[in-house]
């Protein structure tokens, strides 16, 4: 007799279960064995949202290739600088037009432009400057937008509806037209509060690099507002959103603390693929003179300044352009992958 008919053998006889009044009684409760206790299904390990993001962002591969090149891509915009042994302005005489060398009496990895200053320090400062404007200027367009698109969707009604003409009208204004209209208007006052000694950190980068902001600010956040708008709609009659009203949240308070937060995946997602928008606007600005001030330099500068030598000297064209790809490129790559780790549909 084997072991699982001897320890049948002693147990009492099961009772007929009536199956309209089940009753369980002691005797029922039998353990279970080693064998048995194994062949349970193992449940995953409980984890929060975010946690299981993070997770299915590290399974994408292409995803956190795109993540460590934008941190190379940062470490050489910010640190580079520091490392090299000439400034980006810096004009040395007998260094001019020189082709990418390193020896012992020249080091310039990039070569240098027709008034003999540094390329790659000068590529460096141009990607630095490039990155500040997309993170700033970003975060000024997922602020208005957020808080704009949170109380028109939740408020709706005639209120939403004046709301987004307002919206439509803003998206109908020319970009380049008003960044023209404001260098126009600000040149001479913010030049007369440069030479008063104000704020001389902005004085290096000039007028056209604040008009930028400044465009940004008021016209670039209506696509954030309406997806914000969008998804508050989708939201604001939720179980949860009901109950807090009943106990007596006040419209903020549920914005702040229920409806927003709901969306913030979806603005993480969208405020990715904003960056390289942005850094791609500004170097287009740069590029046809209405961007940064010389002796400042950014990516589309530094591709405007190559222009003229484009055929005895391709790299100062090529180099800079390359760069301005790769960051859209892993913006974009690390954008795809934020969304998909982000989209509940995608979870096993």
């Amino acid at each position: 007799m084997d072991k699982d008919t001897s320890r049948n053998a002693n147990l009492p006889p099961k009772p007929v279960l009536d199956p309209f009044r089940i009753k369980l009684t002691p005797e029922m409760m039998i353990p279970a064995t080693k064998e048995e206790r194994e062949q349970l299904i193992m449940m995953r390990e409980s984890t929060t949202y975010w946690k299981d993001a993070m997770r299915r962002l590290k399974a994408n591969k292409v995803a956190m290739v795109s993540l460590a090149l934008i941190l190379l891509i940062v470490l050489f915009a910010f640190v580079g600088p520091l490392l090299m042994p000439y400034s980006y302005d810096q004009q040395l005489r007998g260094h001019e037009r020189l082709a990418p060398v390193i020896n012992g009496e020249f080091f310039h990895p990039f070569g240098t432009d027709n008034l003999g200053r540094d390329l790659c320090v000068r590529v460096m400062i141009g990607t630095r400057i490039s990155l500040v404007i997309g993170v700033v200027s970003t975060l000024f367009i997922v602020v208005i937008g957020v808080l704009y698109g949170a109380v028109s969707g939740f408020i709706g009604g005639a209120v939403d509806m004046i709301m987004m003409r307002i919206c439509e009208i803003i998206y109908s204004i020319p970009t380049v037209l008003i960044i023209i209209l404001l260098n126009i208007v600000l040149k001479e006052p913010m030049q007369r509060f440069f030479d008063a000694g104000h704020m001389e950190a902005l004085s290096t980068v000039g007028t056209g690099l604040i008009c930028i902001f400044v465009t940004f600010a008021l016209l670039y956040w209506v696509s954030m507002a309406r997806m914000v708008r969008g998804e508050i709609l989708a939201l604001k009659n939720s179980e949860y959103v009901t109950a807090s009203r009943a106990l007596g949240g006040s419209n903020s308070w549920i914005i702040r603390k229920h409806l927003v937060p709901n969306c913030i995946g979806t603005v993480v997602v969208t405020t990715t693929f904003q960056i390289p928008s942005s850094i791609f606007t500004e170097s287009f600005l740069s590029f046809i003179g209405l961007g940064v001030s010389a002796p400042m330099a950014s990516l589309g500068s530094l591709v405007n300044d190559a222009l003229n030598g484009f055929q005895t000297a391709p790299y100062r064209l090529f180099i800079p352009a390359a760069v301005l790809a790769l960051i859209i490129l892993a913006m974009n790559q690390l954008g795809d992958g934020l969304r998909d780790a982000l989209d509940p549909k995608m979870r096993n």
